[in-house]
């Protein structure tokens, strides 16, 4: 290919090559742009497949990650162009950050994801940068120290270092940029007062996995575009701000396993766009703002492992029919379930477990559609997955839960309805550590979906009907008047007769 003596555009991007990418490549002196992106190269590059690209000003170079392409040019080299635009992912750059790099002068794109980096970056590098610097993505590498203190570059769209291991305050950057991931680093201390101040423009803020700590500035509510907020655990602390009246557009809310203390924000009621809610693992208390029936879109909300006293508010199945994900577990909740959540009929995720729920299991949770014909759910799995956005278990332990109800650990009496076999969807079924009564519903054995059962620890009676999917004994144990396999206990001969068919 080094023959196409006048090729200034080279574009191979999103096709099925593989192997390696010839030294001829080198010799294409008059190319400008080159996009080899979402192929499988492998393979090395060396100094002669780069070293007569005088011309080149854009380079973008990505393969998949099980393959193996290095950059294998001296730590040293110079080379001859200069880049405007770099994209570079899963090939292995570092782990020094190279000198060809740092006289970059006149970037104004550059993407270095998962290029192998475990060096300090030098401090004058972002400096360096152009001032029409748009994007800056440095993100899944180990790049370690502090960020500069300061940072102008007034075109700058997104900033993305996440999954690094930068240390130090959270930088006083006064910027207009619209994206901001931080997210998975070491970054310490707490958040500038005038955060909204200093980036008015921001319209996704991701600091999640750091180890900030303080209170959330109340700044914040001045960020009129701000879409996504997420700052899992990290180390706030204090009560939630209380002036979100002016936050047209957030739609995602996570601040999940921090110590924040006091009530939810009444002000959460004036988020028209507000669609995932997730502030689980606090120490918030006292009952659920009956402000949130205004955000009549909310899809997901997590507020386990909190505080939070008095019965499940009667206007979540009136006011919130698009309702994915309710997630109320280890709170202080109580009174009964009522029939109106049967409403939810777009409800994939039920969790009210560890609570102090009486009174009996509603009977017409067969209308929990959602639950029978296993609807549609990857939109709203989507929307949870952009509202953590980093590391995957705690995502993956949520929609491992999809077309799930759990209520154990609660005070609720009566049996087990027969209407629960109706649930064709249903995955999960957890009813442990109850006072439930009654047989087990011979209907149950039908729920061919069902992977995952806990009926112990009630005082269920009669013969266990055949569930030949869940053969562990502890499925069952402490109803002391249950009998039949896989528990030890034999049935009684009355009680075989009664269930055989002759």
């Amino acid at each position: 290919m080094g023959s196409l003596s006048s090729l200034r555009k080279l574009d191979l991007s999103y096709n099925r090559m593989n192997g390696t990418i010839p030294e001829s490549f080198g010799q294409l002196s008059e190319l400008v742009d080159a996009n080899l992106m979402e192929n499988s190269w492998e393979g090395i590059l060396h100094e002669a497949h780069l070293v007569n690209l005088r011309k080149l000003e854009s380079i973008r170079l990505t393969t998949e990650p099980t393959r193996s392409l290095v950059f294998n040019v001296s730590y040293k080299w110079v080379p001859p162009f200069g880049l405007k635009s770099i994209q570079l992912q899963n090939c292995l750059v570092g782990p020094s950050f190279p000198v060809w790099l740092q006289v970059q002068t006149e970037l104004t794109y550059v993407v270095l994801r998962k290029v192998g980096i475990s060096d300090t970056i030098p401090g004058d590098w972002f400096s360096k940068l152009s001032s029409q610097i748009s994007y800056l993505i440095l993100s899944n590498n180990k790049i370690k120290g502090n960020l500069p203190h300061k940072l102008e570059f007034p075109n700058l769209r997104a900033i993305d270092l996440s999954s690094n291991n930068f240390e130090g305050p959270f930088p006083q950057w006064s910027i207009n940029t619209s994206e901001l991931y931080l997210q998975d680093n070491s970054f310490s201390g707490p958040l500038p007062e005038n955060m909204g101040v200093l980036m008015p423009r921001l319209q996704r803020l991701y600091l999640s996995w750091n180890h900030l700590n303080g209170r959330i500035p109340s700044s914040m509510c001045d960020m009129v575009e701000l879409q996504i907020l997420s700052l899992r655990s990290n180390k706030f602390s204090g009560e939630l701000p209380d002036c979100w009246h002016h936050s047209q557009m957030l739609w995602a809310i996570d601040i999940s396993n921090n110590t924040l203390t006091g009530h939810l924000p009444i002000s959460f009621g004036y988020l028209p766009s507000l669609s995932v809610l997730m502030l689980s693992n606090n120490n918030l208390d006292r009952e659920i703002p009956s402000s949130l029936q205004n955000c009549t879109g909310l899809t997901s909300i997590d507020l386990g492992g909190n505080k939070f006293s008095g019965d499940l508010p009667s206007w979540i199945e009136e006011k919130l029919a698009s309702l994915f994900m309710l997630r109320l577990q280890s709170n202080l909740l109580s009174g009964n379930i009522p029939q109106r959540l049967c409403n939810l009929r777009n409800l994939h995720i039920l969790d009210l477990s560890h609570n102090k729920f009486s009174g009996t299991i509603p009977r017409c949770i067969a209308n929990l559609s959602a639950l029978v014909y296993g609807n549609n759910s990857e939109v709203f799995e989507r929307l949870i997955y952009v509202a953590i956005k980093g590391r995957d278990p705690e995502y993956s332990s949520i929609i491992a839960n999809v077309n799930s109800i759990d209520l154990s650990w609660n005070n609720l009496t009566g049996g087990i309805p027969d209407e629960v076999s109706s649930l064709s969807a249903l995955h999960i079924l957890i009813l442990s550590h109850n006072h439930l009564s009654g047989t087990i519903p011979p209907s149950l054995s039908s729920l061919s979906s069902l992977t995952r059962l806990n009926l112990s620890y009630n005082n269920l009676a009669g013969r266990i009907p055949p569930l030949p999917k869940f053969a562990d004994p502890s499925i069952f144990e402490e109803n002391p008047s249950l009998c039949g396999a896989p528990l030890p206990t034999k049935c009684p001969i009355s009680d075989t007769f009664r269930h055989t068919k002759f």
